[in-house]
């Protein structure tokens, strides 16, 4: 039988020694969430692998030093209330909850069958606070807004329009903007304006916002 916190651990440990992530609460917010729930059984011995990975629908699940690097840059604390576009499997939005609790992250996925799958996975793992509705995107979540952060896990020319509008002042917007085949992982601070002070931060690769 597989040790599966033992493989957690050392992914963990891994990612550490590599300086992939150095925030320790991003670390214990890794090693809380049991990947190998959230991936295929084709590909649950992968599960605990720095990769991204298929799971259905064309969609992936991030590889965790890149779930780590958003969590770290997002600067996510205890009830702060987040935005989540792109549940996918869910595995981002239970880390995510690890950091500022279940209650404080609401997540839009765009497939129906995907996003129910999820919220029962979701449940069975004791992250049932998590709120999940099936829509678009594009339009955030006008009814369990403001948010103090918004993140897209799916690559988009801009981060939709809606979504900025319903994050606070102050507050952080991060995901893959897209020029052409190029992404780049942005993050943007919301001003008291309504214009966004960005920063880039390396190239990265997700599917695209549906």
């Amino acid at each position: 039988m597989v040790d599966w916190e033992a493989e957690r651990n050392a992914l963990c440990d891994r990612l550490a020694r590599q300086g992939r992530v150095d925030d320790e609460r991003v670390l214990d917010a890794l090693r809380a969430v049991p990947r190998h729930e959230f991936v295929p059984d084709t590909h649950r011995d992968e599960a605990y692998q720095d990769t991204p990975l298929p799971i259905g629908a064309g969609q992936t699940i991030s590889a965790p030093h890149m779930v780590a690097v958003m969590c770290d840059l997002l600067e996510l604390t205890p009830g702060a209330d987040v935005l989540e576009i792109g549940t996918g499997c869910g595995y981002h939005a239970a880390v995510t909850a690890e950091l500022v609790g279940a209650e404080h992250v609401s997540s839009v996925e765009y497939h129906d069958q995907l996003a129910r799958r999820t919220r029962e996975r979701l449940d069975r793992l004791g992250y049932g606070g998590i709120s999940i509705r099936a829509g678009d995107g594009k339009e955030g979540w006008p009814d369990h807004a403001p948010f103090d952060r918004a993140y897209l896990t799916c690559a988009a020319p801009e981060f939709p329009a809606a979504v900025v509008e319903q994050v606070r002042n102050g507050g952080i917007l991060l995901g893959p903007l897209k020029q052409g085949h190029r992404q780049t992982l942005v993050r943007a601070q919301t001003d008291g304006d309504g214009s966004l002070q960005r920063e880039d931060h390396g190239g990265v690769r997700f599917v695209d916002l549906q």
